[in-house]
């Protein structure tokens, strides 16, 4: 009697799971309160989303190569790519670059920024954050450059507002756990946004989306991300979806843009590289959670990917920002 994997459930929403995975790290809350005229120039940050939510007040976001959107009350904008904006009181006004701009800073986390005029008042938050899971970087990799969702119905203005009241006070007050709330709390905001962007825009039914909504394909690939230590073969995964090796082998390229096994290597590689730079786990103990027999066969498979070592790639990268602020 052998072991059996558990199943995954016919009724199980691949997409919905992949929204599940946004797991945000590296939060910087920062509230602004601004006087017209104001601006700020913020730099791009590699690696990370940043977005802005306007509680009071209005303003421009300005991201090169885009025409410039209005921020009005109640809107939620991303900059999905962490790519150097502006955002101002008018088309006219001057850019500050954002690190010359005093604040508050109340804890590492969190600031406030008094800046501009003197005439009209606007309230702005602004979160910087990165993913730390896989998925969520493929799907963020999808999303145009600049993302908003505006024109809220009374409650859902209400919500968002409550949520960043919420937000305010647990950074203030610093309890035990408030950073933590925090980033769920921006974790919830972020997918509200994508899940507008996902239902209405053009681009989010094709490639790796659709292939997530597809109802055979969407289900291999849940299977891949939920279980990637699984010995899977083309054919196991057509068994697993009720379809031939031929037709899920064609139509799993055709929606993903790869053959399955490229998908599953690479899916296992970038999981790899996480949790190397993320959390340090030893080589070893990673060629058993993703299912190679040795250390050294997950190593070559590393390599052969990224051209260095997973004990050199922490080294290489070491360099990474874990701290999104700028040097005082």
């Amino acid at each position: 009697m052998t072991d059996a994997k558990p199943q995954l459930p016919s009724y199980a929403d691949p997409l919905g799971e992949t929204l599940h995975m946004l797991k945000l790290n590296g939060t910087l809350y920062c509230r602004s309160e601004l006087t017209a005229p104001w601006g700020i120039d913020l730099p791009p940050i590699e690696g990370c989303m940043m977005f802005h939510i306007v509680t009071a007040g209005r303003g421009w976001l300005e991201v090169e190569g885009e025409d410039p959107v209005l921020l009005e009350t109640g809107s939620l904008t991303l900059v999905p790519h962490g790519a150097g904006h502006i955002i101002r009181s008018s088309p006219d006004s001057r850019a500050e670059p954002l690190f010359d701009i005093p604040v508050d800073r109340i804890s590492d986390r969190y600031e406030v920024m008094r800046h501009g005029g003197g005439g009209e008042y606007t309230h702005s938050i602004c979160v910087v954050v990165r993913f730390d899971h896989v998925a969520a970087e493929r799907l963020v990799a999808l999303l145009p450059k600049v993302v908003q969702v505006d024109a809220w119905d009374t409650d859902a203005e209400s919500w968002l507002q409550s949520t960043l009241r919420f937000i305010a006070r647990e950074a203030k007050e610093l309890r035990p756990g408030g950073e933590t709330v925090i980033t769920h709390l921006s974790d919830i905001l972020v997918i509200q946004a994508i899940r507008s962007w996902l239902a209405t825009a053009p681009a989010a039914d094709q490639g790796w989306l659709a292939a997530l909504r597809d109802g055979q394909i969407g289900r291999a690939l849940a299977m891949i991300h939920r279980t990637p230590d699984r010995d899977w073969s083309v054919e196991s995964l057509a068994r697993e979806v009720g379809m031939s090796r031929s037709a899920f082998s064609a139509r799993f390229t055709e929606l993903v843009g790869q053959p399955a096994m490229r998908y599953i290597t690479q899916w296992r590689m970038q999981l790899a590289r996480s949790q190397i730079l993320e959390e340090a786990v030893p080589p070893g103990v990673l060629a058993q959670q993703l299912g190679y027999r040795s250390e050294a066969a997950f190593s070559r498979a590393f390599k052969r990917m990224f051209g260095v070592s997973p004990g050199r790639m922490r080294r290489v990268e070491a360099c990474i920002p874990g701290q999104l602020v700028a040097a005082d």
